[in-house]
């Protein structure tokens, strides 16, 4: 069993299944009750996504066996800031050390993007997606966006790409 992560157009059938599901999750955790496909659809249109691509940034999957289970994506702020986004693993492929390998292809393309530091935005009922953040070293850093779901923002400092 092993993961292959890759960076991949934001729009191929994985990427947007992925997309979709990941949604699906913080919306329907948000409202305490299933999303709506039609409220899904929604939410993903003119989401931004298509600004996921070099040079203003990166969408990344994780495929599992083969099978894709996880993304996430990286937005440049400015020449040195890159934000972390969408950062996604299906629920029943987690603790298998996937969503490391995720933050850790997302820093590198960030690096080689320009940005010497990531920052992140999210909520704070996403517990699990905070644990991670902070056992890979992001901290508390003061708001750096506002938005009706930003709740609490993290930061790490990259360096440079070699």
């Amino acid at each position: 069993m092993t993961w292959h992560l890759t960076p991949e157009a934001f729009d191929t059938a994985d990427a947007t299944s992925l997309r979709r599901d990941y949604y699906d999750e913080v919306a329907s955790r948000y409202w305490k009750r299933p999303a709506t496909m039609e409220e899904i659809d929604q939410g993903l249109a003119n989401d931004g996504a298509e600004l996921l691509t070099p040079p203003t940034g990166q969408f990344v999957v994780g495929r599992f066996d083969g099978e894709a289970a996880a993304c996430g994506g990286l937005l440049m702020l400015d020449s040195e800031r890159a934000e972390l986004t969408r950062v996604y693993l299906r629920p029943a492929l987690r603790g298998k050390k996937g969503s490391s390998l995720l933050l850790k292809l997302l820093e590198s393309e960030a690096r080689l993007l320009g940005a010497s530091r990531m920052v992140l935005n999210t909520r704070l009922d996403l517990v699990e997606a905070r644990s991670l953040y902070v056992r890979h070293g992001y901290r508390e850093i003061p708001a750096y966006c506002t938005g009706l779901y930003v709740e609490i923002c993290y930061g790490k400092e990259l360096g440079r790409a070699d």
